[in-house]
């Protein structure tokens, strides 16, 4: 997954990839070279004592040495630039490809998982390459050469080399080896800790309103402990690896010395080849450990890589149409025809068999009990889901076959939980159109019963909103979320129980100026509340995923059990006539 990855996302970058891997090549070239060139001066020039050689090749040293730099510089300069790219457009893509999920995809990855795939998931691969970039490209060519300049100066003792690197590299692997699973349960015990952290600072109201405070922090004590505890086995394996290498080193530097002597002794070999042949064999050792700190990275990215393409390779269920319908005839009409859906490997659908008509012009409604599809229904309109079986459609086109912008304009859906997002009252209300001028916005509020609150702030359409309107009453988010869809005037108005928030005179202003305002659209209404949608049109009671009415309030009062049922919760018999 982790070549895959790469290669799908570092093709535009092949030019400064060639260029950092020719700067790599002569770095390494004139690291390897110094080695030599010092045998030579104290072979040729320090031994006799010829103060001109050493001058000579002393100046050659500091012009190679200084060629090294300038590459090196080079390489870590283009290196981290390819990196850096490389993590934006892998952020930039899973952040598309999410962006493009229904409430299924997002629901099965969750929020949490899908922060921690888009930031530190791809943050481990980019670190992956920015030190290959940096390490793994001059580590071979360092290794190899090594070697063979290690040969050139004496062949009997290279064979200490013979048994130095296969020594190394299946201690390296073997330590590899092991931590692969303990990344993946790393990144998994990760998103574990990211989950408990975003319930508790978004529940905190709920956590404090409980006195749970001392639950909670035993939860995250729990998920943090068990992600500390993956990562100290995995501290302990790489504690384990430097060691382990510089052991091998250590040893096998004794031997050098040691046979070295030996053939210094025996005349096989110069003073100023042996300080080269213990340089070369320092630099392979280099080489292999900086290998090893690469293999350390190379089983986190590859766990990261696997999971960033488990989102990439996640289709979304909603899906654009190839040849999409770009302008509707008719305006504002809304039909659902024998509507089903259904959760992939759920037993029962959630809606079966349902029916809806509503025009322009008019009020339809929605209710039912608890998990009675209600919600769903609306999603289905707005394609947060596309329906498993049957149609929806507006202005009598399948809304599968519209364009996506076409249809946002034409319907807007005023969501059970309304979200704000940080920025002011004014940018939040400009979010539905952008264009919108203050004048507009004001008269959306004052519709929305919420110019008078929004009047009271201190900057009004300027005030600060903060993540989520966290920094306002639920009532007031949701006035200001529906003053926001009527900033947009779509042709479909979705409600989906967007007043439950509201006092019973807010609700009845709320309504009689949206009937005003909304009246030659196209209104469907969820609600719980009968005193909320009992003056509609037409109303559709929902039982367990079923249509079981249609009609007014007094001929479903007549003829529903269901509808009376839940009027009769509310309200008394004289009420509800």
């Amino acid at each position: 997954m982790l070549i895959k990855l790469l290669r799908a996302h570092l093709g535009p970058y092949k030019k400064p990839i060639v260029l950092l891997v020719l700067l790599q090549l002569l770095q390494t070239c004139a690291t390897l070279y110094l080695p030599s060139l010092n045998a030579d001066i104290i072979d040729n020039g320090v031994v006799t004592g010829d103060t001109g050689y050493i001058l000579e090749f002393g100046g050659l040293m500091i012009a190679v040495s200084v060629l090294q730099v300038l590459c090196n510089v080079g390489a870590v300069f283009y290196g981290a630039r390819t990196a850096s790219a490389l993590g934006r457009d892998v952020r930039a893509a899973v952040f598309d490809r999410v962006q493009s999920f229904s409430a299924r995809e997002l629901g099965r990855f969750g929020a949490p998982s899908l922060i921690t795939r888009t930031t530190n998931d791809v943050q481990q691969v980019q670190m992956l390459v920015l030190l290959a970039f940096t390490l793994m490209v001059s580590a071979p060519i360092m290794c190899v050469g090594g070697i063979i300049m290690a040969l050139g100066l004496d062949v009997p003792l290279s064979a200490v080399l013979l048994a130095v690197v296969p020594v190394l590299g299946v201690s390296v692997g073997l330590i590899v080896r092991k931590m692969g699973p303990l990344f993946r349960t790393m990144q998994e015990r990760l998103d574990g800790v990211n989950r408990v952290l975003r319930e508790q600072i978004t529940g905190n109201r709920v956590i404090r309103a409980f006195v749970r405070d001392g639950y909670e922090e035993k939860r995250f004590r729990g998920a943090n402990t068990e992600l500390t505890d993956v990562s100290v086995a995995t501290g302990r394996l790489m504690a384990l690896m430097f060691p382990t290498v510089m052991t091998v080193v250590n040893l096998s530097s004794i031997a050098v010395v040691w046979f070295g002597a030996h053939r210094i002794d025996s005349g096989g070999m110069q003073i100023g080849a042996l300080t080269a042949f213990l340089a070369y064999l320092m630099q392979i050792v280099m080489a292999v450990m900086m290998a090893t700190f690469m293999f350390m990275m190379v089983p986190r990215a590859e766990v990261c890589a696997e999971r960033i393409e488990e989102v990439l390779g996640t289709a979304s269920s909603v899906v654009p149409p190839v040849a999409p319908v770009l302008e509707l005839g008719r305006h504002g009409h809304l039909e659902v025809r024998g509507a089903e859906f259904r959760y992939p490997g759920a037993e029962e659908p959630v809606l079966r068999n349902v029916d809806l008509v509503a025009r322009p012009g008019e009020t339809t409604a929605v209710i039912g009990s608890t998990g009675s599809g209600k919600s769903t229904l609306l999603g289905l309109v707005s394609r947060l889901f596309d329906v498993t079986d049957g149609e929806v459609l507006v202005d009598g086109e399948d809304v599968r076959t519209l364009d996506p912008a076409l249809l946002a304009r034409t319907v807007s859906l005023v969501p059970q939980k309304p979200y704000l997002f940080s920025g002011t009252v004014a940018t939040n209300l400009r979010y539905g159109n952008p264009d919108a001028t203050d004048e507009e916005l004001w008269h959306a509020l004052e519709v929305a019963q919420a110019k008078e609150f929004v009047e009271a702030l201190e900057h009004g359409l300027d005030a600060p909103i903060a993540q989520g309107g966290t920094n306002v009453s639920g009532g007031q988010r949701q006035r200001l979320a529906i003053a926001r869809t009527l900033v947009r005037r779509p042709e479909i108005y979705l409600f989906d129980d967007s007043f439950s928030a509201l006092d019973y005179a807010t609700d009845a202003a709320l309504r009689a100026a949206l009937g005003r305002e909304t009246a030659g659209a196209t209104v469907v209404i969820v609600a719980q509340r009968v005193s909320t949608i009992r003056d509609a049109d037409r109303i559709l009671v929902l039982d367990e995923g079923r249509l079981v009415g249609t009609g007014t309030h007094h001929e479903l009062m007549d003829g529903n059990e269901t509808y009376r049922e839940i009027v009769l919760s509310q309200l008394t018999e004289a009420e509800a006539a």
